[in-house]
């Protein structure tokens, strides 16, 4: 029988861009009123929202933290660059680390090793010169994370956004000799959609180290309004012995930095709010299905209402 039951979260960047403690009160109500679990909580600038009070916010609306997403601009790598870089880059991921345990997060996720949109061509034996250097500048970072017990979770990305990391594969290469239960794999179903032959094989591929779950449509719209095979890719997580939670990662094309930083050029569904509540029911169903077929209970807050 059928037991998977994850978490169901979003990420506050469906509406907003910093994602400040403003919007966070903002959002995490709202969030908690449509039924959802967890939420990420992006922290693009150390100081963007204080994790005493975010805390606080999390504990008064029922939503637990998921994960913290660090964010990495032009001018954060930690690969062929200039050494001053690469120890700001490595602050800022401590800072990031800061914040998930302060705010109870036990995972920083995201693409912890270049900057987003930074692409050059590799080698094969330059790739695993970098690959190399990567975790010789990630080791004192995963070293603070498991001082505070927190994972780290990188996250490849497309090859528009990235040139070292596109694959689970690579990220398994990249990741071979660093500490399994503190640096893991976060999957993202957009990024996948694009560099993985097969969305099952990538988590089966990625089976014992996968740390986090990002979800959204191939457009990165509301899941479910695409032409992936959600059913298969919930299963494979499920057998794979993932117990995280899948969180709808999208943003607003009404925001003119996150838009062009993320390449959205046009609404991805009727309204932000849409994207987040049809994305929540698609995944309640589809969890429910699976209960249901296997001759279980309709998946746990299925069947809730709150207000």
């Amino acid at each position: 029988m059928s037991s998977y039951a994850p978490q169901l979260g979003a990420n506050p960047w469906i509406w907003h861009s910093p994602v400040t403690g403003a919007a966070l009160a903002e959002v995490l109500p709202r969030l908690a009123g449509w039924g959802f679990d967890c939420a990420e909580l992006p922290l693009e600038q150390p100081g963007d929202w204080e994790a005493a009070r975010t805390r606080k916010l999390l504990e008064a609306t029922g939503i637990d933290p998921a994960a913290v997403i660090a964010v990495l601009p032009p001018g954060r790598d930690l690969v062929r660059t200039d050494p001053t870089v690469v120890h700001a880059t490595q602050d800022y991921l401590r800072r990031c680390v800061d914040a998930a345990h302060g705010v109870g997060a036990g995972v920083v996720a995201g693409p912890l090793y270049a900057a987003v949109g930074r692409t050059w061509r590799l080698k094969p034996a330059e790739r695993r010169a970098a690959y190399e250097e990567w975790r010789e500048h990630l080791v004192p970072v995963a070293e603070y994370a498991a001082d505070a017990h927190v994972r780290l979770a990188v996250e490849p990305l497309n090859r528009y956004e990235t040139s070292l990391l596109n694959t689970v594969a690579q990220t398994l290469q990249a990741l071979d000799g660093l500490p399994e239960d503190t640096v893991g794999i976060a999957l993202d179903t957009y990024h996948q959609n694009i560099e993985e032959r097969s969305l099952t094989e990538a988590v089966r591929q990625a089976a014992g180290r996968i740390v986090h779950v990002q979800v959204c449509a191939n457009d990165r719209g509301a899941p479910g309004a695409d032409h992936l095979d959600w059913s298969a890719f919930m299963a494979e997580l499920e057998a794979c012995g993932y117990e995280g939670p899948l969180c709808i990662e999208s943003f607003t094309a009404h925001n003119a930095t996150i838009a062009v930083a993320a390449s959205v050029w046009r609404p991805l569904a009727t309204s932000q709010d849409a994207l987040a509540t049809e994305g929540l029911d698609f995944l309640r169903r589809t969890l429910a299905r699976a209960r249901v077929s296997a001759g279980g209970a309709p998946f746990g807050r299925a069947e809730e209402t709150r207000t």
